[in-house]
């Protein structure tokens, strides 16, 4: 037992100095008024009571929450519905093969792409043609924003469903085949109840990626104009590094990993109960 701890304290070591250390460092400074230079001062709550009576908090997580609402919808919804329709077509991954490509893109490679074209007389207006600014005017910018990022991520969604259509065991749906199940009614009844676990792990990771939202947003737009994009985590870092308000900052983080935390233990909870 000894030798094996020797083996394992390494990994735990630099688990808990990568990991563990820069959360609670970021826990005890959101107790503190903290600009990076001068000594922390203790502040008590003060920055968490700031916090609650900040109009930009109430504005981040309505965007969180469309962002949370929107991909549970679009990549989640479409990559499911694109699965279901494609799997039992010949050559079928040809066809979502159109899907996955975008996933090779990083969110800030992404927004770079996205920018150009939904700016105001960009691609985006000249095919439609309209003159709308999609990335001026709340909230059709976090929708926008969310459009882009349905078509990033469907291809993901879409290949985790059909693994999980191919785990299926084939003798229950050959035989509500039988008794004259199809279509929608066998996907309801059959299906769907066995796709499952799939679907709740499917759906869990993208509850947490859409809460902690950040790169997209802060490329094609900085949260702005004027902070009106911004989510949860465009708040933290915006007044972290943009503001250099380290304590407040802190408090930003907190707030957003007790919101991802409790969301991601309520979730898991009514999956298991």
């Amino acid at each position: 037992m000894k030798w094996r701890a020797g083996y394992v304290a390494p990994a735990v070591l630099l688990v808990a100095a990568l990991l563990y250390a820069p959360f609670l460092w970021t826990g005890y400074l959101s107790f503190t008024r903290y600009d990076g230079l001068a000594p922390a001062q203790f502040a008590g709550l003060g920055n968490f009571a700031e916090l609650v009576q900040d109009p930009a908090l109430l504005t981040s997580i309505r965007n969180t929450l469309i962002w949370v609402a929107g991909t549970m919808i679009l990549p989640v919804g479409l990559g499911l519905l694109v699965a279901v329709l494609s799997y039992d077509l010949k050559r079928g991954a040809w066809y979502r093969l159109p899907f996955m490509l975008p996933y090779a893109l990083s969110g800030a490679g992404l927004g770079m792409v996205w920018s150009p074209i939904l700016s105001h007389g960009g691609i985006a207006n000249l095919l439609l043609g309209v003159d709308t600014a999609f990335l001026q005017e709340a909230p059709h910018n976090t929708l926008a924003m969310l459009l882009v990022w349905t078509w990033q991520q469907l291809g993901v969604n879409t290949l985790l469903f059909v693994v999980g259509l191919q785990s299926i065991p084939k003798e229950p749906i050959e035989a509500a085949r039988l008794d004259g199940a199809g279509g929608w009614s066998l996907f309801r009844h059959v299906i769907w109840p066995l796709m499952a676990p799939l679907t709740a792990v499917v759906v869990g990771l993208a509850l947490v990626a859409s809460l902690k939202t950040f790169d997209i947003v802060w490329v094609m737009t900085q949260g702005g104009p004027g902070r009106s994009s911004e989510t949860l985590a465009v708040t933290m870092y915006r007044d972290t590094f943009v503001a250099s308000e380290y304590g407040y900052g802190s408090a930003v983080a907190v707030l957003l990993t007790v919101v991802t935390g409790l969301a991601s233990y309520l979730y898991l909870k009514r999956q298991v109960t």
